[in-house]
């Protein structure tokens, strides 16, 4: 009989998680819900909607509310992460500070996101060494943005079992093969978290997204309008890039994009969560609402809820995980967390090999992008005030120290309260 742990549960994500879990009620046996979250309003506002989507599905499970860590993880088989240190306020100042200093502002990359992996990495290592004690035996699915990141820090120093995930792959994935084919291909994935490219498309004997990326104009065409790059951009990168690449791909128009706009995105979900939460208070919701597309979550219970099926039916389906690479990915280390495709069953991830790797850029990239990953692990772990500054300089949507220190400098200031490694 499972228990499940949603940390993070008075996000409005919840009930597109709840809908996966209820989904497959006659396959895993959960007999309780434990909903934790620091923030006692948002979570009985979801939490309340949580329960009558359970009573409405009849699924036979206990669901309870809770403040505590300890209460939620003691005795869990399954523990979903979704947590934002900071809440949206945080994000925003994630998204506007860098602009001052002519810097992409964004949640989960460039210097936004290296400040989100700063407050995020220590929360995580707490209920790691928490589950270390009352679970041992659960599987952490994180979702915490930036997933990558986050895995790296996880894997490296604690012994808890964990799989970083993402809801992007699907997408990333879907609308090329969707676009090629009748919706069955074979395919090959790989990247880092939010940095990622789809390299094969193979169906009938043929690889259909090498003859586009090669000169087959008219498949190349095929891709118009269901990714975020012109054809000529997709054929130099030698596969389609995840719609996140625009930022290093379009550095300058996406920097003038960010900048012209009237509202941040962070200000727009919090407009967008403020009318979610006045929509759960209705009594007479018990599904999840369509309204919730808006928030940017969808697919998020397929890629979790999946995950923890695999892991729980020991069916070694495959999945997109962020995960140690183990070999699959030659030109990265073992120990180096990537996205790719994995078989995944009771004993985790076994990383599948892709049969075709990409071209010179991917590899460039992945290897620059891996370095200012493992140095922000480093700086969100000690306070490393060193290691911070050369992550940043190591990333190439920040590069320059001067820039570097000074938007850092501020921004370690805006987010003292959540930073006391740095602070000591």
């Amino acid at each position: 009989m499972l228990k499940l742990a949603i940390i993070g549960a008075g996000s409005t994500y919840t009930p597109e998680l709840m809908e996966g879990i209820i989904n497959r009620k006659d396959i895993m046996p959960v007999k309780q819900i434990v909903l934790m979250d620091i923030d006692s309003k948002k979570l009985n506002i979801v939490g309340s909607l949580i329960k009558r989507m359970v009573s409405h599905s009849k699924m036979p499970c206990e669901v309870l509310f809770t403040e505590d860590y300890d209460t939620a993880l003691d005795g869990a088989s399954f523990v979903f992460v979704q947590m934002r240190i900071g809440k949206l306020p945080a994000r925003v100042l994630d998204e506007k500070i860098p602009l001052k200093y002519n810097l992409i502002g964004q949640e989960t990359t460039g210097i936004g996101g290296f400040f989100k992996a700063l407050r995020t990495i220590p929360v995580l290592m707490d209920i790691t060494r928490r589950m270390e004690k009352l679970c041992p035996d659960a599987w952490m699915l994180n979702f915490t943005n930036p997933a990558g990141i986050c895995a790296q820090a996880l894997l490296d120093h604690t012994n808890v079992k964990m799989i970083g995930l993402c809801n992007a792959p699907i997408r990333i994935i879907g609308k090329p093969v969707e676009a090629f084919t009748d919706g069955e291909a074979e395919v090959d994935y790989l990247g880092l978290n939010h940095l990622s490219f789809l390299t094969s498309i193979r169906t009938g004997g043929k690889d259909l997204l090498r003859e586009a990326v090669n000169g087959n104009d008219d498949l190349l065409k095929k891709l118009e309008g269901v990714t975020e790059f012109e054809t000529d951009v997709i054929r130099k990168a030698g596969g389609v890039p995840s719609y996140y690449m625009q930022y290093f791909m379009h550095k300058n128009k996406s920097l003038q994009k960010l900048k012209a706009a009237e509202k941040s995105r962070g200000e727009e979900c919090m407009e967008i969560e403020e009318e979610l939460l006045k929509l759960y208070q209705s009594e007479d919701l018990n599904t999840k609402p369509e309204a919730l597309s808006k928030r940017g979550g969808a697919m998020y219970s397929e890629a979790a809820c999946s995950l923890a099926e695999s892991i729980y039916t020991d069916d070694n389906k495959i999945h997109v995980v962020n995960a140690y690479n183990n070999g699959a990915i030659p030109f990265m280390a073992d120990k180096d967390v990537v996205e790719t495709r994995a078989h995944v069953g009771k004993n985790g991830t076994k990383m599948i090999s892709p049969k075709v790797l990409g071209n010179e850029y991917v590899k460039g990239i992945m290897q620059t992008i891996k370095a200012y990953e493992y140095l922000t692990v480093t700086a969100a772990i000690n306070g490393d005030r060193d290691a911070a500054i050369t992550a940043l300089m190591a990333n190439p949507l920040i590069g320059d120290y001067d820039v570097a220190t000074a938007c850092f400098n501020e921004m370690l200031e805006a987010h003292k309260n959540y930073l006391p490694q740095f602070f000591k």
